[in-house]
């Protein structure tokens, strides 16, 4: 979830949200540079968010629908249990 924290990644998941995009696309899109889109590309990778597709000398980004759902049940799950802990009004006596 740490991994969309960060703006810019949240950024580049919404788009890929509506299509498949190269790199270019991405840096057109967001107005970020390419060492640091590319950084961020990367850790969308290795947290499996993101897959790659090469296409000649370019290389496309999509989304895992798999890996977004999964993060969404966590949420999904945040959210029943923050809203018990609010109808139960619970909470940590300090001492």
């Amino acid at each position: 979830m740490r991994v969309l924290a960060d703006p810019l990644r949240l950024r580049i998941v919404t788009l890929l949200a509506r299509e498949t995009l190269c790199t270019t696309h991405l840096i057109a899109e967001t107005g970020a540079k390419q060492t640091n889109l590319s950084n961020h590309l990367k850790v969308l990778r290795e947290s499996g968010i993101v897959e790659t597709e090469p296409c000649g000398r370019f290389v496309y980004y999509r989304l895992r629908p798999d890996a977004l759902a999964a993060l969404a049940g966590r949420f999904a799950d945040f959210a029943e249990t923050a809203r018990t802990t609010a109808e139960n009004n619970t909470k940590r006596s300090c001492p």
